[in-house]
């Protein structure tokens, strides 16, 4: 839900944000408890703070919610420019989360090289759990260390305040560059965790289609025995740092595909976003449609219980990070059109840095207009623009 917030009412997303600031003590116990002696560790479900999660393997293992959370304080700075939330809120919560990565994981010989790992965590996908290096999780640890690094120098005299000294950073530094990433040579894809490729595929053609979502019919640590992804995982650090070539990105997509059941409701709305970047347009707009009618179909039969607003901030995504192209990387906002093929013209309005934006798609153009606010330069498309007023790139 935060990025929907993020990029179009900055004052929720930063009172979500203070939220998790205001249970940073909470956080650090947490992170005593699992004998990690400093940083802190957020629960992976709360209201007060502390852990609420009963089931460990699919919850409190879950230890990628630091670099989600890191990320998400990264992102909001990058969107709103808001220094001040960053001098009062957001590099603690940067720096306590980095120091949490920096004592909970260890260095090791991997593939005859001396490398930083995480051991016995689970990562998004919750049909596999406690695992050793999930890709994920030590990519949002590497983020995590690495800009925690970038911001302790940006914001020096806060980060002394809160104790942070030269050698500290660089050790976070150090350690962000040797983060292990698993890979699958053969493959050539980037591999879910150390043992993923080395176990059966889940039996989908014999999986009676009842059975599913699976976790109401097996036992978990059945499960747990294939390959079988409840919900996007490796795709899903695709999604955030947008890095691969397209090819790699299209044989990741593929595989993962092949063996993921979606049965979360978190599923959908990225496998759209990563099969728009892709140009399957078909695909990017099935997911979709499942993704914006979940809820209204009853999809995942269990609507009864309640919306899934996460899943409804994944519709929003969709749209906008998908269809729209909307990200920000290379310290620039990026605009992309990929409308589908079957949409005749897409507007979305969306802030920027204090500015108001909207940029309306159609298959012959992508027109950018400063509704409120200050001339911005945008890359439109793959070209640098000065918006100014209404301007308009070829698709």
């Amino acid at each position: 839900m935060l990025p929907f917030f993020t990029y179009t009412n900055p004052a929720i997303a930063k009172q979500l944000l203070q939220y998790r600031h205001s249970i940073l003590p909470q956080a650090k116990q947490r992170a005593r408890t699992l004998g990690v002696d400093h940083g802190a560790l957020f629960a992976w479900r709360t209201i007060n703070g502390e852990e609420a999660s009963a089931y460990y393997p699919a919850g409190t293992a879950q230890y990628h919610i630091d670099g989600d959370i890191a990320y998400a304080v990264d992102r909001y700075y990058n969107i709103t420019g808001d220094h001040e939330f960053m001098v009062t809120t957001g590099l603690e919560l940067m720096i306590e989360t980095a120091r949490f990565w920096q004592d909970f994981g260890n260095w090791s010989q991997i593939n005859g090289k001396r490398q930083f790992g995480f051991y016995d965590v689970t990562g998004p996908d919750e049909y596999t759990a406690i695992v050793n290096n999930n890709y994920y999780t030590n990519r949002l640890a590497k983020f995590n260390l690495q800009r925690a690094a970038e911001l302790v120098t940006e914001f020096a005299d806060q980060a002394t305040v809160l104790g942070v000294k030269a050698d500290e950073a660089d050790q976070w530094h150090q350690t962000a560059d040797s983060v292990y990433l698993p890979y699958s040579e053969e493959r050539q894809i980037n591999e879910q965790d150390d043992s993923a490729f080395q176990k059966p595929v889940w039996p989908f053609e014999t999986t009676p289609k009842q059975n599913y979502p699976l976790l109401l019919h097996y036992h978990p640590l059945n499960i747990y025995r294939y390959q079988v992804n409840k919900q996007a995982d490796t795709l899903l650090a695709d999604y955030l740092f947008m890095d691969l070539p397209h090819a790699q990105l299209k044989r990741e997509y593929a595989y993962y595909e092949a063996i993921t059941t979606h049965d979360s409701s978190l599923s959908r709305s990225i496998f759209s976003v990563l099969a728009a970047q892709l140009n399957d347009t078909k695909k990017a707009t099935d997911y979709f449609m499942d993704t914006a009618q979940m809820d209204l179909v009853d999809l995942q039969g269990n609507a009864s219980d309640g919306l899934h607003v996460a899943n409804l901030g994944g519709s929003w995504l969709s749209i906008a990070t998908g269809f729209g192209g909307i990200q920000f990387k290379d310290q620039c906002l990026h605009i992309d059109n990929h409308l589908p093929t079957a949409w005749p013209a897409l507007t979305i309005r969306f802030c920027y840095r204090g500015r108001l934006l909207a940029v309306r798609y159609t298959h012959e153009s992508t027109d950018v207009a400063l509704i409120k606010g200050e001339p911005v330069e945008l890359m439109v498309n793959g070209k640098r623009q000065q918006i100014t007023t209404a301007e308009r790139s070829s698709h």
